[in-house]
């Protein structure tokens, strides 16, 4: 079975900074593209980043590039997202979510897995 559990999320000002952590488990994690998606109150989930197996290759949304950085370690079985300069339009559940489709994918219909989210809230 596989599970994906997020962490590090929280509550900050506008500015400030946090590192979000997925740890899979039940699957073979250098054979997969991992991603993140945000879900604000009331909106769509929305794709954030996206990185290759051997994390050679990555892929940003517009709305979070220069800010955030995606990047993985397989010897952990761990994706982190390292978010900087939030602003209060982060504000949202962030998911990470497991693909076994080749290509950066952006789309949720493209993902297999997914963990339970983590919030994040910031304040102005």
């Amino acid at each position: 079975q596989v599970q994906l559990v997020e962490s590090g999320g929280g509550l900050v000002q506008a500015g400030g900074s946090l590192r979000l952590s997925c740890v899979a488990s039940g699957v073979t994690f250098s054979h997969v593209f991992m991603g993140w998606f945000r879900q604000a109150p009331g909106k769509e989930r929305t794709f954030v980043a996206t990185i290759s197996w051997g994390a050679d290759s990555t892929l940003h949304a517009d709305s979070v590039k220069g800010r955030f950085t995606i990047s993985r370690d397989n010897a952990k079985n761990s994706v982190y997202l390292q978010m900087t300069n939030l602003q209060p339009e982060d504000t949202a559940v962030y998911y990470c979510a497991a693909s076994r489709y080749a290509g950066l994918p952006r789309s949720e219909s493209s993902y297999h897995y997914w963990g339970q989210g983590t919030q994040v809230t910031v304040s102005s």
